[in-house]
């Protein structure tokens, strides 16, 4: 297959790697940071693309492709790496408080149902016997019994053992751009010179639009949106699996730590925890659970998430002959890493990129130049 390098080590790019790497490939990771580090680092492993209320058709069948892959993907990790990535697919639960939510989602399971999704209504009291740390004016909730979580922190040094075990290399604290000629790519140029590739895979997710050396046209367009997070110290098993409630999700960790995110905010490479956004979390966590607040906050961060204009991912081959594009998943990158890495490996490997047409970086050319049309018109 010949060599491979991939900028940015996050779980997209750790992910295409090792699969890149098992399937007889010589690949190099290069990174400006530790591995797994940025989003892969700050999510919470949320993997819930109906809970996630997905009306996209391409983007939503994609995610529920990668969703089905997750336990293989674990598991081919696991073996390689000896370190298990506590992938829970016991279900996600969306709580809801009033009559018009509990509507809505009674609505939504019809629609699931319909498209043979494994869902069920529950009652008030039914989900308080499941989760009985919700709130009184708790109304109903809808089990989503295929989604789950995984912990993606030890799968992000799970995949950076695995790469390691595998031979990939993974290069640290690089600034790097790539080097091309009028017609493909050629391999990257360091401060410790020029390394070449017969491909050249750009992962590095929010800051994917500032790898310099390519054609503009193969320069995604990617925002950063920051999400901010909290952690509170609880009794094991006191909430018992993923919960969404109007404002945040909790997403509770085998080690004690219940996860609560996240918020959505434009605000550059900013990446600051604030006072507000601690605010904003805890108000609508303690609105749902009040008997959450005698708990200790241990732990605030917040990551960039890589978003695009129209909300769908970037991946798959550019006009830049040998360069791919893996970037633009927004909140979906831990859900999505299975399916992106083997639809980029494929891409690679057998120059098969139709599955991802959807999510070309050709679709933004084609609403420039009918914009531009407009234009002169």
């Amino acid at each position: 297959m010949g060599d491979v390098i991939v900028v940015g080590a996050g779980l997209i790019g750790l992910s295409i790697a090792f699969e890149l790497a098992q399937r007889g490939a010589a690949v190099r990771v290069y990174d400006r940071a530790e591995p797994a580090r940025a989003a892969s680092w700050a999510g919470a492993g949320m993997l819930a693309p109906y809970t996630e209320r997905i009306t996209d058709e391409p983007l939503l069948a994609l995610c529920a492709a990668s969703l089905r892959e997750y336990p293989d993907f674990v598991a081919r990790i696991r073996d390689a790496s000896g370190i298990d990535a506590h992938l829970r697919l016991d279900g996600v639960l969306y709580a809801a408080f009033d009559a018009a939510e509990m509507n809505a989602l009674r609505r939504q399971a019809e629609a699931l149902q319909a498209r043979g999704v494994g869902c069920e209504p529950l009652d008030r009291s039914a989900v308080l016997t499941a989760e009985p740390w919700l709130g009184a004016s708790l109304t109903g909730g809808l089990l989503k019994r295929d989604e789950g979580q995984v912990d993606n922190r030890r799968l992000g040094r799970a995949l950076a053992a695995a790469c390691d075990a595998s031979g990939v290399r993974i290069e640290q604290n690089f600034s790097l751009e790539v080097e091309c000629d009028a017609r493909r790519v050629l391999g990257v140029r360091s401060d410790r010179g020029f390394n070449g590739a017969r491909a050249v895979v750009n992962a590095c997710g929010a800051w994917a639009a500032q790898l310099h050396g390519v054609p503009r046209s193969c320069v995604p367009p990617i925002e950063p949106i920051k999400g901010q997070m909290i952690a509170l110290s609880v009794p094991s098993g006191f909430v018992r699996r993923a919960t969404w409630v109007p404002g945040a999700y909790l997403v509770p960790r085998d080690d004690g730590r219940l996860l609560i995110g996240a918020t959505v905010e434009s605000s550059g490479f900013d990446e600051r925890v604030t006072a507000e956004g601690v605010h904003a979390l805890l108000h609508s966590a303690l609105d749902a659970a009040p008997a959450l607040g005698s708990f200790t906050m241990t732990e605030s961060w917040s990551g960039l998430r890589p978003g695009t204009p129209d909300g769908r991912p970037i991946l798959g081959p550019s006009e830049l002959d040998g360069f791919f594009l893996a970037t633009g998943h927004y909140r979906n990158g831990i859900l999505l890493a299975p399916a992106t890495a083997r639809l980029i490996a494929d891409a690679i490997e057998r120059d098969e990129s139709s599955a991802l047409e959807s999510f070309s970086i050709a679709r933004f050319h084609t609403e420039d130049r009918a914009a531009q049309r407009i234009t002169h018109a």
